[in-house]
């Protein structure tokens, strides 16, 4: 039984049905009772069928880009999956730096302030009386021992800000590698399933190559 084959990685494409020529007989004989040329002697052309090994290349390369579809539908996956955290995070990340910011700026704005609450105390100190002075003296040290931990804990938050920043940076890195690489492997896959189609699609075959093919290849796949 004659096939036509058909790829599973271009299910579109259709294959029409082999049109049988026909030809008239030149030599057709004339009834001399009713004078009517006889009917027509209607030609098939032999169809050419694959050869086995081509039609084994065929079906090879249908398994191969079968097999490269669904990997590349995998990595489309991971990659929309990736690119929707970095657009989630990015924001985030956003708004950290503002935060630190703004608390860098006011630390040093407190600092500042601080340090000209104690300029004055020092300007003063001959105006003050014993306790006054030392009231004044005790408070300014309350707040300069205060400012310690909230520039420390500033500090800290830059330096893991400026990590995650980092990393952040290197994951876009990776992902805009990733959307490259992805894009090539499409690129060529498209290029392998177009080159099947010119070899392979609107081939006829015998079904019997088919059956012995799929055999050995289930046979290798063990």
């Amino acid at each position: 039984m004659k096939r036509f084959l058909i790829s599973l990685a271009a299910a579109a494409v259709l294959l029409p049905a082999a049109y049988a020529q026909t030809t008239t007989n030149p030599g057709a004989k004339v009834d001399p009772k009713n004078n009517k040329v006889g009917k027509p002697v209607v030609e098939k052309p032999k169809e050419k069928l694959m050869s086995r090994e081509d039609l084994r290349s065929c079906l090879t390369t249908v398994k191969s880009n079968d097999a490269e579809a669904g990997a590349i539908k995998s990595i489309e996956a991971a990659y929309k999956e990736e690119h929707a955290k970095l657009l989630a995070e990015k924001p985030l990340l956003s708004q950290r730096s503002a935060d630190l910011v703004a608390e860098v700026n006011q630390i040093k704005q407190d600092r500042e302030a601080l340090i000209q609450s104690g300029e004055a105390i020092k300007a003063n100190a001959s105006k003050l009386d014993k306790e006054a002075l030392k009231k004044a003296q005790d408070e300014y040290q309350a707040k300069a021992i205060a400012m310690d931990p909230r520039i420390e804990a500033a500090n800290k938050s830059k330096d893991a800000y400026i990590a995650e920043s980092k990393a952040f940076d290197l994951r876009i890195d990776a992902h805009n590698k990733m959307r490259e690489e992805l894009n090539a492997r499409i690129d060529k896959h498209m290029d392998a399933t177009e080159d099947w189609k010119a070899a392979c699609a609107k081939k006829k075959y015998d079904e019997a190559d088919e059956i012995a093919i799929k055999k050995e290849l289930a046979a290798q796949a063990k």
